[in-house]
């Protein structure tokens, strides 16, 4: 049987670094990517996943769905064998989520807006 060719995949995040190369098999899901890549998350960083669902990783424009296997994800225009697939990680740390909807709902209680046709 023949040895499934691994996924190189480097990942971009919000301050320019980078995380990888690391390899992955093209059956691995994307949430088993998103567990590595908080398990391999820089110690120095500000802003930092706690669970798999704090991240969105992004490829060619298009946010990867958790249950997507990395072989499905990836984009054969442009890619060359064995090169590298680079993603951008975007973190949504839970609480920050949290803060973000009591935000909007203050907002909609104020109803400060109002319009007037002449």
């Amino acid at each position: 049987m023949p040895e499934e060719e691994l996924v190189e995949l480097k990942f971009r995040l919000y301050d320019g670094s980078d995380i990888g190369p690391l390899q992955f098999s093209p059956a691995s899901t994307v949430t088993m990517v998103k567990e590595r890549l908080v398990a391999e998350w820089p110690n120095d960083k500000k802003i930092a996943p706690k669970a798999a669902n704090d991240i969105k990783l992004i490829s060619s424009g298009k946010i990867l769905e958790n249950s997507k296997t990395v072989g499905q994800c990836s984009m054969p225009i442009g890619e060359l064998p064995g090169g590298v697939i680079t993603m951008h990680v975007v973190v949504q740390p839970s609480i920050a989520k949290a803060k973000t909807g009591k935000k909007v709902d203050d907002a909609q209680k104020k109803g400060i807006c109002s319009c007037s046709i002449l």
